[in-house]
């Protein structure tokens, strides 16, 4: 084959790659776009009146996951399944974000974790690796540790809203999510760094809870306290 012909050949698998790419970067900026309007839905739980509406914004949330999962069915047909990590970088970050509203919204909903098996069926796509465009480990750990920060900010919020019980069911869970991490060998480096913040919000909403405590606003808060020491 002649240099030419090499050359022409490279040049039109540079051009398909290229176009694939530009497909995908369209539905992944539709899905930036949909979990910003997610985001601003919950965050509305950190306003003053925003605890009496956590059930009306979980099911405006719930509505807006219906789009995610039309668009992330899209983004499906944008590659060929077995090239799933040659393009992922495109739309991880915006999956770990999903991840983390998904996280959020059952949160609000139940107090609960959320397993990667309901947060790959909330988005609609598979949690095995095996059955096509999937939900990595990593992206639903990143997405939690998310949910902790997110959580330490609602602890702060409950007290000047006047829910005073609530820091100390936040407290309880993220303890019980750094526990969880601890039992990991995390060797991803971004995801450990991540890991690292975790302490930060653990100790963030521990002084909310003793605060409450000092301050006298929660018997709970003062039995807890009192059972640590």
């Amino acid at each position: 084959m002649a240099v030419s012909e090499i050359f022409v050949t490279l040049h039109n698998n540079l051009s398909v790659d290229q176009d694939v790419r530009e497909e995908i970067r369209k539905v992944v900026q539709s899905l930036e776009q949909t979990a910003r309007e997610i985001l601003t839905v919950l965050q509305g739980v950190h306003q003053g009146t925003g605890f009496k509406d956590i059930p009306k914004k979980c099911l405006k949330a719930r509505e807006h996951f219906s789009t995610v999962r039309t668009q992330l069915a899209s983004l499906k047909t944008k590659f060929p399944v077995e090239q799933y990590y040659r393009f992922n970088e495109h739309w991880r970050f915006v999956l770990q974000r999903l991840v983390f509203l998904a996280a959020f919204l059952v949160y609000l909903e139940s107090e609960t974790l959320v397993t990667r098996e309901a947060t790959a069926e909330i988005l609609g796509i598979e949690s095995d690796r095996e059955r096509g465009f999937h939900l990595d480990i990593e992206d639903y750990l990143s997405g939690i540790l998310t949910l902790a920060s997110e959580l330490s900010r609602l602890a702060v919020n409950s007290v000047t809203a006047g829910d005073y019980s609530r820091p100390l069911r936040i407290s309880t869970f993220i303890n019980e999510l750094d526990s969880g991490f601890r039992l990991l060998n995390l060797k991803n480096d971004s995801l450990r760094k991540r890991y690292d913040g975790l302490k930060y919000d653990v100790k963030k909403v521990e002084e909310v809870v003793y605060d409450l405590s000092i301050r006298g606003l929660s018997k709970e808060a003062v039995s807890i306290v009192g059972g640590d020491e």
